[in-house]
């Protein structure tokens, strides 16, 4: 029998995949669960096993380019599977679990109907020469192949010091190959396509540039987007975070502003529901989430990424401090899972980490609503009346005006500014 396995939709609405790596080849033997292809889809880096086991007859795709969910991806021939048995193969619903430590291939694939069946018949897999038999593939991370691919390496040659052998990214920035030093390696994004003349240079949109074009259009042409800022006086904050910056480092935890800033937010969203919910036109009602979890925008070479911290009303800000560096690791390793990406009730951006002050954040459709941080400025205040030098947090709070009055909004970024002036009462709620 001849399976056609399609492209497979592997979560969160995913419309197409490019293909940055082949692990197979033409005639070669696979087994099932084995690694196809490496494919970076608009969200993470993945790799796409097979359901089947087989030999390969077909492959569909070039490395560089963007294949659609659902279009096929590769023609495996099965041995001894005819008729019936044949159609109910290809209606068959497998599950199939993550293949490598970075992989995000989780739950149930739905895979390709009848029209994935091919008559049997005696044209098989192309011979090959003895000397063009395919070589066993090194077990490796999808990391550690993509840069040994930037670095024109040969993976193969690199002894792998992760579980069972396989190549890590740190296996690749140690080797030292014959008349090459390699200094530091970052994973790099690189183009499919660059074409220049001597006016301009093109080069292909990644996956990530076009998912966050995509949505940011959409935000803007189905939220009303409404914009407030404010300014709040930290000084008590910023003494606290002085104060257990080390003990949280001897924890393993980056102590940053950060986490106060989530936990304030979450104590707010909880009395300002309306921030955490989502408007649903096409049944006309409301739809109130009962989880908070806050999506934090993460800066990295590739763009921007939005994983999120699930339950983060449940978390200290020890646990939250952990959390936000964990997967600020993950995004800038493109690590990040499905799991990591999904179910974000509220957004935060935190362009004062790169010396932002005010900014008009776009909204994280179709949620209702986005803090935007900025940097920390030491200016003139008025305390008890008396002129004094203090340390100012600006915020910039955008609302879909559809959900949130201009009212609500102010007394929901007010009570966040309450809880970051004194943090203290963060404590007591």
């Amino acid at each position: 029998m001849r399976y056609i396995f399609n492209f497979p939709d592997i979560g969160e609405g995913l419309e197409e995949g490019t293909i940055l790596q082949w692990y197979v080849v033409k005639g070669q033997a696979i087994k099932a669960g084995q690694a196809l292809v490496n494919m970076e889809t608009d969200k993470i880096v993945t790799d796409i096993p097979s359901p089947k086991a087989g030999t390969i007859v077909a492959i569909y795709g070039s490395v560089g380019e963007t294949i659609k969910v659902g279009s096929p991806l590769v023609e495996i021939e099965i041995e001894g599977v005819f008729g019936a048995e044949a159609v109910a193969e290809a209606k068959e619903t497998i599950k199939i679990e993550p293949i490598e430590e970075s992989a995000s291939v989780i739950g149930t694939m739905e895979l390709a109907g009848n029209s994935a069946i091919m008559a049997a018949s005696d044209e098989g897999p192309s011979k090959q020469k003895q000397d063009d038999k395919p070589v066993a593939k090194v077990l490796a991370t999808p990391l550690a192949r993509a840069m040994a691919k930037d670095l024109s390496l040969d993976i193969n040659k690199i002894i792998g010091t992760g579980p069972s052998g396989r190549v890590t990214k740190e296996d690749i920035q140690n080797f030292k190959p014959t008349n090459q030093k390699i200094d530091s390696v970052q994973k790099r994004e690189q183009p499919a396509t660059v074409f220049s003349t001597d006016e301009v240079t093109y080069e292909q949109l990644s996956q990530i540039r076009k998912t966050i074009a995509k949505n940011m259009l959409n935000s803007k042409q189905n939220t009303a987007h409404m914009t407030l800022f404010e300014e709040v006086e930290i000084s008590e904050l910023i003494a606290i975070r002085s104060k257990f910056k080390q003990s949280f480092s001897d924890k393993n935890a980056k102590l940053t502003y950060l986490p106060f800033i989530v936990k304030a937010t979450v104590l707010a969203l909880k009395k300002y529901r309306q921030l955490n919910s989502q408007l649903d036109l096409e049944n006309d009602r409301m739809i109130y989430k009962n989880r908070y979890n806050m999506a934090i925008a993460i800066d990295t070479p590739e763009g921007l990424v939005v994983p999120v911290i699930k339950n983060a009303d449940t978390l200290s800000i020890l646990q939250l401090a952990q959390k936000i560096s964990e997967l600020s690791d993950k995004a800038r390793d493109r690590k990040l899972t499905l799991e990591d990406m999904k179910d974000g009730t509220f957004t935060l951006t935190n362009y004062g980490s790169i010396g932002g002050i005010y900014a008009t954040p776009v909204i994280n459709y179709p949620q209702a609503g986005i803090l935007g941080i900025g940097r920390i400025v030491t200016k003139p205040v008025v305390k008890n009346g008396e002129l004094a030098v203090g340390n100012v947090l600006p915020l910039s709070l955008s609302v879909d005006h559809r959900i949130v009055d201009g009212g609500d909004a102010s007394r929901f970024i007010n009570l966040i500014m309450g809880y970051l002036s004194d943090p203290v009462s963060m404590m007591m709620e």
